[in-house]
């Protein structure tokens, strides 16, 4: 972050001086800033999207549901009553500092499972309330023709390393083992012409972008009623609304649940599943169909996909390494029991 870019920004936000400045991620859709300044602390987002109709239409949309009790960190807004701030052919936002820490499924009692699956009902059904009705994007089912060419340029990719590690090992056994599995179910591709029911989703629900308070006296193991509802085990807020959009609305719920409630051995937790996805149906006014569908869908996407391997070996990324084992894992699992998971979801 350039200095004098700083400066501007503050300025401009009656943000006060800056006192610090600290890099806190590198995303491919953002990169953030922890700032204190002499008027207090604050997250600065650089959008590198730099769309500012978009950002704005976030923002708006979070400072809706923020006044129906959805918990989110609307922006601050500048002298002049905006959100976005354009500096250069760079977009920014400012947003109040917020004190929290992530948490991951395991660390959520039963309750706070429930609770967590009507948070994400909520926040379906405020949005379709916040935000006007849009046409539904096409969305195809993965061709695993597609799937099984991509299989062989990563196999390739692997292959051509010069010193291959034991990461590499595992990527080539689990994409031969997914080329066989996908053999196997050739016949199970979610039929078209079924169109799923869409709606606004936050587009990117996962314990990155949930925040509890760091004492929470209602974690497992902790005395207490874990029923009660409010206090410490009620998320702080949902942040980065970049993936904002018009998505089927039950496959985020069982996108997230997939990520929220896998273990460390590649299988889900399926009673804290089967918590979560009630709530959810309840809060959503989600029919035990609508998650189904869902289910299927979701499955055979995370069978045909590859996005991990493709950041490591086509783009040279490895963030996202330490994901895969548990997500390839979670594939072969889900398949063997399909009906167990799908249960889960839907009883």
């Amino acid at each position: 972050m350039c200095a004098r870019t700083l400066r501007v920004l503050l300025r401009r936000y009656g943000a006060g001086e800056p006192l610090s400045c600290v890099p806190l991620s590198q995303g491919l859709l953002n990169h953030g800033y922890r700032l204190a300044t002499t008027r207090g602390r604050f997250f600065l987002k650089h959008h590198l999207d730099g769309d500012p109709e978009a950002i704005g239409r976030q923002h708006r949309a979070t400072a809706l549901l923020g006044a129906l009790g959805i918990p989110v960190v609307p922006p601050v807004s500048d002298v002049e009553g905006r959100t976005v701030a354009v500096v250069g052919d760079r977009c920014y936002a400012l947003h109040p500092w917020i004190e929290g820490r992530h948490r991951h499924g395991s660390e959520l009692t039963t309750a706070q499972s429930r609770r967590l699956g009507a948070l994400l009902g909520q926040v379906h059904t405020r949005l379709a309330q916040v935000i006007p009705a849009a046409a539904a994007p096409a969305h195809p089912s993965a061709d695993p023709s597609d799937t099984h060419a991509l299989i062989g340029e990563l196999l390739v990719r692997i292959r051509a390393r010069k010193a291959p590690d034991s990461f590499d090992a595992l990527a080539e056994y689990r994409l031969l083992e997914r080329r066989a599995l996908l053999h196997d179910v050739a016949g199970q591709r979610p039929p078209e012409g079924a169109e799923p029911v869409a709606g606004w989703v936050h587009g990117d629900f996962h314990p990155l972008n949930l925040l509890y308070r760091h004492t929470d006296p209602d974690s497992p193991g902790s005395p207490g009623d874990p029923d009660d509802s409010g206090g410490p085990g009620e998320p702080l807020a949902i942040v980065d609304w970049d993936r904002l959009g018009v998505q089927p609305r039950a496959e985020e719920a069982v996108r997230a649940a997939a990520i929220f409630f896998v273990r460390p051995d590649g299988t889900l937790d399926l009673p804290r599943v089967r918590a979560y996805a009630r709530a959810y149906r309840h809060a959503a006014h989600a029919s035990p169909d609508e998650l189904s569908a869902a289910v299927h869908r979701v499955w055979w996407e995370r069978l045909n996909d590859f996005w991990m391997l493709c950041w490591r070996y086509e783009l040279s990324d490895g963030r996202a390494d330490p994901q895969f084992p548990a997500a390839a894992s979670l594939v072969v699992w889900w398949t063997r029991e399909y009906a167990a998971v799908r249960g889960a979801f839907c009883d």
